[in-house]
Formats: C-alpha cells, sequence, structure tokens
C-alpha cells in the first residue's frame, strides 16, 4: 500500500505579516535587553568596586564579618567583600535577565495579537475582492454571476485600486456575455422570418396542379434544407434561452418528461431499428417543463442518432440518488468514442463523424443545450464511454425539495 505525502499547508499572506513584524519585535527586544544587560554590568561593577583595605598596623584595625561574633582583619574583610559584591552582581542579573524575557514575552505575545488584529483589518478589503471573485467562478454558468460588483469603500490606496480594476474588467465581460445572447436571439428571430416565408413559397410551388415531377422532388428537398435550418435556430434560440437564469421554479417529475420524450422519439428509432427501453423511476426536481423537456428529448435524440446502423438501442432511466438529488441516465449502443473527445461533444456545433449517424443529421446542439439546462436548473451533465461501444450520459439535478 501506498501512502501519499499531505501537501504543506498554506501559510497565508496575514500569518506572514504577523509572523515577520513579530519576529522583528523580539529581535529589537533581545537586542535592548541585551544593551541593557551590558550598561548595568558595567555599572554595576563601577559602583560596587571594593577599595582595597590595608593589612592591620594595629591589634585594634579589625572589622566585624558577617556573624557578630566573628572578628576579621583587613585581609578577610576584603575577600568578604568581594564575595559580597559577586553573589549581589549575580542575583541582580539573574533578576533583570528573568523579568526582562517575561516582560519581552508577554509584550511579544502582545503585539503579535495587535498585529493579527491590524493585519485583518488592512487585508478585509482583500478578502472581500477574494470572495466576490470565489462567487462569479462557482456559478453554474460561465456568464452567471458577472452581475455582482466588488463596490469597495474606504481610503484610496493599492488595494481599492485593485477593486476598481476588477469591477471594471467584472462589467466589461458582463457587457461581452449579454451582447452575445442578444445577438444570437436577436439573429436567431430575423432568420425565422425569410425561412417561414421561402417554405410558404415552396409548398405554394409543390401544391400546384401544373407543378411536374421534378419540382415536386426539387421542393421536397428544399423543404428538408429547410427544416434542418429551422431545427438549427431553434436550438439556437434554446441555447441562448437555457443561459438565463430561471426566476421561476415549479416542480416536475422526471419520469413524467422521460415517458412522454421516449413516446416522441419511438417512431424515428423504429424507423432505425433501434429499440428505445425506458426505466422511469419517480424523481422530482424543481425546474422549466419545458426546458427540462427539451433536455431528456436531447438526450434520447442523441442516442438513437449516434448509434448503431443495425441492432442497436438506447436505455433511458430516471431515479433519484442516495443524496437525494434527481437524475436521468441515457445509454446507447454505437461505435467505441475515444474520451479525448467527450469534451468536444458539449460544445455548439461539434458532433462526431458522419459515419456515425444514423439518422438525418442533428445542428450539433445537442448535448450542448443540455448541459446549458442542466446548468441553469443547478445541474452537472457527465458523459463516459460505454464498454463495447457507444455513451452513458448522465444529468444530476437538485431534487425536488430544492436540495442537493
Amino acid at each position: 500500500m501506498r501512502f501519499r505525502t499531505p501537501l504543506p499547508r498554506r501559510v497565508t499572506l496575514r500569518a506572514r505579516l504577523t509572523l515577520i513584524y513579530g519576529g522583528l519585535f523580539l529581535v529589537a527586544g533581545i537586542v535592548l535587553l541585551g544593551t541593557v544587560y551590558m550598561l548595568f554590568n558595567q555599572q554595576l561593577t563601577s559602583k560596587t568596586k571594593v577599595i582595597t583595605i590595608g593589612r592591620p598596623t594595629s591589634a585594634t584595625d579589625v572589622m566585624y564579618g558577617p556573624s557578630s561574633a566573628a572578628l576579621l582583619d583587613a585581609e578577610q574583610a576584603e575577600r568578604w567583600m568581594k564575595q559580597q559584591q559577586s553573589t549581589l552582581h549575580e542575583a541582580a542579573t539573574t533578576s533583570m535577565l528573568l523579568l526582562g524575557g517575561i516582560v519581552l514575552v508577554v509584550v511579544g505575545g502582545a503585539a503579535a495579537g495587535f498585529g493579527w488584529l491590524v493585519t485583518g483589518r488592512v487585508l478585509a478589503p482583500l478578502h472581500q475582492v477574494t470572495e466576490t471573485a470565489r462567487r462569479i467562478a462557482a456559478a453554474p454558468a460561465a456568464d452567471r454571476g458577472l452581475h455582482e460588483r466588488i463596490a469597495l469603500r474606504g481610503p484610496d490606496d493599492e488595494v481599492k485600486d485593485l477593486a476598481d480594476t476588477f469591477d471594471v474588467m467584472i462589467e466589461r465581460l458582463d457587457r461581452s456575455f449579454d451582447g452575445q445572447r442578444r445577438f444570437v436571439a436577436n439573429a436567431s428571430h430575423e432568420l425565422r422570418t425569410p425561412l417561414t416565408l421561402g417554405r410558404a413559397l415552396v409548398e405554394l410551388a409543390m401544391h400546384r396542379k401544373s407543378a411536374s415531377e421534378d419540382v415536386k422532388q426539387l421542393g421536397e428537398n428544399l423543404l428538408e434544407i429547410n427544416t434542418r435550418h429551422e431545427r438549427l435556430i431553434v436550438g439556437l434560440l434554446l441555447l441562448a434561452g437555457s443561459e438565463n437564469e430561471i426566476t421561476e421554479r415549479l416542480p416536475v417529475d422526471l419520469a413524467d418528461v422521460l415517458n412522454h420524450v421516449v413516446a416522441q422519439c419511438a417512431p424515428e428509432a423504429g424507423q432505425a431499428g433501434i429499440e428505445i427501453t425506458e426505466h422511469a423511476g419517480e424523481a422530482l426536481t424543481l425546474g422549466d417543463a419545458l426546458l427540462l423537456e427539451r433536455m431528456v428529448h436531447n438526450l434520447v435524440e442523441n442516442g438513437v442518432r449516434h448509434n448503431a446502423k443495425e441492432g442497436g438501442w438506447v436505455r433511458a432511466t430516471s431515479r433519484v440518488r442516495a443524496d437525494g438529488r434527481a437524475e436521468v441516465e441515457v445509454s446507447n449502443s454505437g461505435p467505441t468514442v475515444p474520451p479525448y473527445e467527450l469534451p468536444a461533444l458539449f460544445e455548439p456545433f461539434r458532433r462526431l463523424g458522419a459515419e456515425r449517424m444514423v439518422t438525418a443529421k442533428g445542428a450539433g446542439l445537442g448535448l450542448s443545450i443540455v448541459r446549458s439546462v442542466a446548468r441553469a436548473h443547478g445541474g452537472e451533465v457527465a458523459a463516459r464511454p460505454r464498454a463495447g461501444g457507444g455513451l452513458v450520459v448522465t444529468v444530476s439535478l437538485p431534487g425536488g425539495g430544492g436540495s442537493g
């Protein structure tokens, strides 16, 4: 068994600043304490210097020692005085170092704690910038949450410059994404009008009594092309709409949605010789029923179209996970899909090669719409290659109680 070495814990900027100036304070205190000790030692030595006492010249040249019963001569008195001086010096030095060290530790700890509080106040604007950036990055879609601003209040310093620059950047991104959504929606709406007009003119020409077989055949081809273009425009509209925030969420049972979608896709699957099997278990969620229906429809339709040419199958399942989240899973047979191609399948207008298609070609928006709808509902989508060929696509959404 291999044990993974735990990564070292990151030291925050606040802790580093506290350690830096706390350490500088302790170093300065130690230098100050050492200087005071040297001066104290010098003064104590000079003040307590014993004047040398000469030898006694008479019997009365004596001195009282530490005991009142003992009489000392001048030489003994000098030795006793030096001993007292040494004892006093050691006691004073020990007292100064001990008390000075205690005071240094207490004052250093208080300075570090005070510095921690001051550093917290100084770095509070940076924490505000970090929290805003984290909320924007955690948004379910790339453009979700760009309406947030830091709007930092405080002194005009480098931190405020950083926050204001961040706000300007987010505002420009917000305008860019919003303009992109409006462009897609407006372009899709504008393209619908000529397509509708073209369909009407083609149908009118086809249904004339004088229309030849060549005209009717050409009309059918044009109607098929027109239908593909209409499907592309509907997909663009749905993709642009699913990126918006869903304000009204209603209870939706994914089992009912799955039953309805399988019934709709059954004719196309039957024509292609593909069998659809459903296991619709109750799976309640909150959201927009039409968008959820389109999401499940794209999953099943994608499973039918990207399948084996003979004897293919599609299995669609809805259920509730152990953590309470609602889940829809669609698996299908078909050609082997390399794992490195999976991320590209969720991008607009990206699809596998034409040889993998068994029915009419799509617009390449199926799974990208699935991902957008899932993210708009606070969910996630994952795909993995199936052993033996095909895909397994799973969509997980918050449960009907709004949890998860």
